[in-house]
């Protein structure tokens, strides 16, 4: 597997950091946003369902970029053994009360070191939704890749999700994923399985293991 950058190299911020840092309320106020969102009715959950339906009972999952921890909650409700990571640590504190089950951790993943918190690798299916793949800055995201590549058990899967207009390109998404240890099985433009077309605005990618 490739990893582009040292892992002593220092992280350079990406967007979330760069927002916090303007507005140090934005954790709270996007955890608030959901909340809303969920009072109102909207369905949240999509990401946490085709997960779900991916993997046997009673999987290893980790949430990759968990934000408040609506889809760990989801998934650790429903048997599976799931990690929670997300690099601000208000939205961890928020998760552990709101969605409480999965193990929650705070770390930037270009850093991520499952073992330094007691946790395994070997993961049945990694989710990374929310756009979190986009928010890094670029020099970051090979390193981030390559990490959650090698979290992967053998006959793992990761799931991707993000749209167009973040910064990061479809294709060279899929072009740093398999520089970083992935293969690409699958491509969808939406949570429940519509196909990817050259015109679609969101890419769902389904990498297994190189």
């Amino acid at each position: 597997m490739t990893d582009n950058a040292p892992s002593n190299q220092p992280v350079e911020p990406g967007t979330w950091e760069k927002v916090v840092a303007a507005n140090p309320q934005h954790a709270q106020n996007y955890a608030e946003r959901f909340r809303r969102m969920e009072a109102e009715g909207a369905d949240l959950l999509g990401e946490a369902r085709f997960v779900d339906a991916m993997v046997q009972r009673n999987a290893r999952i980790l949430d990759a970029g968990c934000g408040p921890g609506r889809h760990a909650g989801y998934l650790s409700a429903r048997g599976h053994d799931v990690v929670g990571v997300d690099l601000d640590e208000t939205l961890i504190e928020i998760a552990k009360v709101e969605h409480p089950g999965p193990v929650y951790f705070a770390q930037d993943l270009t850093l991520l070191d499952l073992a330094g918190h007691g946790v395994e690798a070997g993961f049945d299916a990694i989710l990374c939704a929310g756009n979190a793949i986009a928010f890094p800055a670029a020099s970051s995201r090979r390193r981030i890749l390559t990490n959650l590549a090698k979290a992967l058990a053998p006959e793992g899967r990761a799931v991707f999700g993000f749209g167009q207009g973040r910064g990061y390109e479809f294709n060279d998404f899929i072009t740093d994923a398999q520089a970083s240890g992935l293969v690409l099985e699958l491509g969808l433009s939406t949570w429940d399985l519509k196909p990817f077309r050259e015109d679609s605005n969101f890419l769902v990618a389904i990498f297994s293991r190189a």
